[in-house]
């Protein structure tokens, strides 16, 4: 398994609202995740919007995010939130992969 580390930035006046939708995540939306091969994702946040994200795969965060890019329900899930970002981007679209450096096991 393969374990990536990203962020990107969500608006500071909207942290809250991004939070409290990242409770009730649609249903095909987690479906489409693990059937994209992501496990044990987790998101992480910074008081001024930097947000971490975790995830493993067996592919890299290129292929995993390609895989999530054909699918239906991804988009309509970036569409929606496309509002808590400043890129113009899709806010998929905008992780900047972390390296990896260090782990204990």
């Amino acid at each position: 398994m393969k374990r990536v580390g990203f962020q990107f930035k969500v608006r500071q006046d909207r942290l809250d609202e991004y939070k409290t939708l990242h409770q009730d995540v649609w249903p095909e939306m987690l479906d489409a995740l693990r059937d994209a091969g992501w496990h044990n994702y987790t998101l992480f946040m910074r008081a001024d919007g930097l947000i971490f994200g975790y995830f493993e795969t067996e592919e890299s965060l290129q292929v995993a995010q390609e895989k999530m890019a054909a699918t239906e329900v991804n988009t309509r899930w970036q569409a929606y939130m496309s509002k808590f970002t400043d890129d113009q981007a899709r806010p998929d679209e905008g992780f900047v992969e972390l390296e990896e450096y260090f782990h204990l096991d």
